[in-house]
């Protein structure tokens, strides 16, 4: 309704106008008087000079994103002045609550003094910027939360609190408990008592687990950098096994590709096993290098937040005081790599197409064959070989520079996944999308894209997955198996920590028992394994 046209009158408040529904409101004049951070003693000031400690605990206690925090000085004087608290007198209000909130973080909490400032200045010299750093890892990773990956053939599934459960193919003891046995239900691994998980990795035939002190536990094959086919390397190990070459660096992260493996340090360094020279590009490298070697080039003085790993190539997420970006390198085939070519990179190298969609990366994802990308403002990004509609243009065209999906501009998207020629997005609201292959049921589409044809028809465009919207809880992860030689299958993890898997599941990598001769689910099915 129109105030002035009904007689209403409106107050204006600090550029807000309020209409009045009570007529006979009265307000008496008054005074404006300019209010102050520092001021005079006038009456009006608000003294926020008086009690800076109890400003630092609503802020901290509030947990103010970085940006927030940097409004606040541009802002007020009171925001920017040394606030002589310890441990540094010279920091402001708001640095010292970015700090407070660092110190809240599991990989931040052990590091020694001159760990934390080294880091401090990797990330631009400013503990917002340190902050936003460690936010983005966490949200990009689901670290330190429940979480599900759907490995080629088996699978992992690692409880809030750090526990981890395995069941699935088991032909190289990938499963971690001593035993080469197929598991069909969900198993404790129980050898890692006392040891706190917060991230998983699958590739064929192998597994590994990062704890919250950083250290790498891995088990099945002991190759970092065989084919998925190939021999089972020197020896199989059973249970989860300390990688001792890693053991000076602190791991937050590992993600395993195609001839190669790839480990991020919660400083940001990425370190790559078996990925060779720079002309081999991760291409028949030797399987038994078991020594990380630094990934050189221009990502040495960048920190990274999340990487992914495809088939012989790998994507770096990286945050920097200008924003976050996208680096790739490696193998080029059906142009993955972004850069308008099919050329391999020898080096990291910087996706320039991002700056001109004016989209700031926040989660990436590497397919074998293609890629994604979703920006903070839920936009999704998909590149490289479009087979079966894996890039949900709406054709199997191949896209050599990230390009936005426009079918799913009515969504904001906040989480996508990858696999062989499949594509996952999660939006906001927790709905579920998907395109791409549908062999093995593992889009999740009982029937046809048209609503009666065969559940394993190929979908071009993003088509909502109407399965799990019956579930009647929010998404918020999907992780589907990445691999070239697996059948797919696909797990969705809800706001609970209910698990639900469908796809392929002849040996016993969805968690629950098929019937005689089935070999396949093609409706989510709930997983009994307790994640939360």
């Amino acid at each position: 309704m129109d105030a002035t046209a009904s007689g209403t009158p409106s107050i204006q408040y600090h550029n807000i106008v309020v209409d009045q529904s009570i007529s006979t409101l009265v307000v008496s004049p008054f005074t404006r008087q300019q209010r102050h951070c520092f001021g005079d003693s006038i009456p009006g000031e608000f003294p926020l000079a008086a009690n800076p400690s109890i400003v630092l605990h609503v802020l901290t206690g509030c947990n103010l994103d970085p940006q927030d925090l940097a409004k606040l000085e541009a802002t007020c004087s009171f925001f920017r002045a040394p606030a002589n608290f310890a441990p540094d007198h010279e920091l402001s209000i708001s640095e010292l609550a970015a700090l407070d909130m660092c110190q809240k973080r599991a990989i931040f909490k052990p590091m020694a003094d001159d760990e934390r400032e080294a880091l401090k200045q990797r990330c631009g010299g400013s503990w917002k910027l340190v902050l936003r750093f460690l936010l983005a890892g966490e949200a990009c990773g689901r670290r330190e939360k429940s979480q599900a990956i759907a490995g080629p053939g088996h699978s992992i599934a690692v409880t809030s609190k750090g526990s981890v459960f395995s069941f699935g193919s088991n032909s190289s003891g990938q499963l971690g408990h001593g035993t080469l046995e197929e598991e069909w239900r969900p198993r404790h691994i129980r050898s890692l008592q006392g040891i706190r998980i917060i991230q998983a990795a699958a590739g064929a035939g192998r597994t590994m687990l990062i704890s919250d002190a950083g250290r790498v536990y891995a088990f099945g094959k002991d190759s970092f950098g065989e084919a998925e086919y190939g021999g089972q390397g020197s020896k199989l190990v059973t249970t989860p096994q300390p990688v001792e070459s890693l053991k000076n660096i602190f791991v937050v992260q590992a993600a395993i590709g195609n001839f190669f493996t790839g480990v991020l340090s919660r400083e940001g360094r990425v370190y790559t096993f078996s990925w060779g020279s720079d002309a081999k590009l991760g291409h028949q490298t030797e399987p038994n290098d078991l020594e990380p070697h630094p990934l050189l080039g221009p990502l040495e003085n960048i920190p990274v937040v999340q990487i992914a790993a495809g088939y012989c190539y790998l994507l770096a997420l990286t945050c920097q005081p200008g924003g976050m970006s996208v680096y790739s390198v490696g193998c080029g085939l059906g142009g993955k790599l972004g850069h308008g070519s099919r050329t391999d990179e020898r080096y990291p190298r910087l996706i320039e197409q991002f700056q001109t969609l004016n989209l700031q990366p926040m989660v990436v994802a590497a397919g074998a064959w293609h890629a994604a990308v979703v920006g903070q403002d839920g936009r999704v990004c998909t590149w490289g070989w479009g087979r079966y509609g894996c890039l949900g243009h709406g054709n199997e065209d191949c896209e050599s520079v990230p390009k936005v999906i426009e079918s799913l501009s009515n969504i904001k998207a906040v989480h996508v996944a990858t696999g062989d020629y499949t594509t996952f997005v999660v939006s906001e609201d927790g709905d579920v999308y998907s395109f791409g292959c549908g062999e093995s049921s593992s889009l999740g589409h009982s029937t046809g894209a048209d609503g009666q044809g065969n559940r394993h028809t190929n979908v071009l465009n993003p088509e909502i997955v109407t399965s799990l919207k019956q579930v009647k809880e929010r998404v918020v992860q999907v992780s589907l198996t990445n691999s070239i030689y697996w059948n797919a299958h696909t797990f969705a993890l809800t706001e609970s920590s209910k698990l639900y898997a469908f796809g392929a599941g002849d040996k016993g990598q969805l968690g629950v028992e098929l019937v005689a001769n089935q070999s396949e689910r093609e409706n989510p099915e709930l997983v009994e394994v307790d994640l939360s």
